[in-house]
């Protein structure tokens, strides 16, 4: 059972870390553009309007996707309870995996987002 805890706690982790920067990034986006820090790609780096948008963006899809990988994540793990180690470990990596699907294809609709909202040269349309 403190192994079926564990690996709850740990899947539990990145929705809850989605949601806590989703709402920081709703919020307000990292004060300068960088390239440690925020969401980090060529056309959201191209200005400060395109760096504040594109925080806003990926921060609401984060927020919504972080509060339904919540109750999913919970619930993808209730059958492992009292089973083996290995079938603990492969239901909590199946969960982590479709978090990081989630996590990487939220990249996709916010660049989508920022070549509408923008030109190439980060203008607004």
């Amino acid at each position: 059972m403190g192994f079926w805890i564990y690996m709850l706690v740990m899947n539990l982790l990145i929705p809850v870390t989605m949601i806590g920067f989703g709402k920081y990034f709703i919020k307000k986006a990292p004060k300068e553009i960088n390239g440690v820090f925020g969401y980090r790609t060529p056309m959201s780096m191209k200005n400060r309007e395109t760096w504040e948008f594109a925080h806003q963006y990926i921060g609401r899809i984060w927020c919504v996707g972080g509060m339904i990988l919540l109750p999913f994540t919970v619930i993808a793990m209730l059958p492992a309870v009292g089973k083996s180690v290995d079938c603990i470990g492969h239901t909590g990596g199946a969960v982590l995996l479709v978090q990081m699907i989630l996590i990487v294809g939220s990249i996709f609709p916010t660049e989508m987002a920022l070549r509408r909202k923008f030109d190439k040269t980060g203008k607004r349309r």
